[in-house]
């Protein structure tokens, strides 16, 4: 079965944003260990605002392979070609395309369908790239867990620049 991995950065306080939705202090310039996660996975989920926020990029993230999509939101009706809008009941359809032949998926975000899909139980791996910075403010990553999540730290990656990427199984 496919696994789901949240794979995202944030800064030291917790932030996965900053104050204005920005994001302009993730480091780049590394690889960060992109190129092997990028090898692991063949599908992305994201929620409605996080599409709309990286529909119109035209710089491609280095060494990101073609993804199939998978946008999870109950107003947004449609999408580009090649993506799936995914609306009702999302656990569901969740574990069916778990059950799909493929490689691991990674959770991209938003918050809100981060946050769903941990309260179920659904993350196998988070990895978490912590920047060595305090935004004091943003939306926060862990916010709205409705119960205790054990975890079992995989590895810990330090980089010369200060960041660090924690990675997480459930324990």
């Amino acid at each position: 079965m496919r696994k789901i991995i949240l794979n995202l950065a944030l800064s030291l306080d917790g932030f996965i944003e900053g104050p204005n939705g920005e994001y302009d202090w993730c480091l780049t310039d590394q690889d960060y260990g992109m190129t092997d996660f990028f090898k692991r996975i063949d599908a992305v989920f994201m929620g409605r605002k996080s599409w709309e926020m990286t529909r119109d990029m035209t710089d491609p993230v280095p060494g990101m392979p073609i993804l199939k999509e998978y946008i999870f939101s109950n107003t947004l009706k449609e999408a580009k070609p090649g993506q799936t809008v995914v609306s009702g009941d999302i656990i569901k359809a969740i574990n069916e395309i778990k059950e799909l032949p493929g490689k691991d998926i990674w959770l991209f975000g938003g918050a809100s369908l981060n946050k769903s899909l941990m309260n179920a139980g659904l993350v196998d791996e988070y990895s978490l790239a912590v920047h060595p910075l305090l935004l004091g403010s943003g939306k926060i990553l862990f916010t709205g867990i409705e119960h205790r999540i054990p975890l079992k730290l995989k590895s810990a990656v330090p980089y010369s620049s200060g960041l660090v990427i924690l990675t997480y199984t459930h324990g």
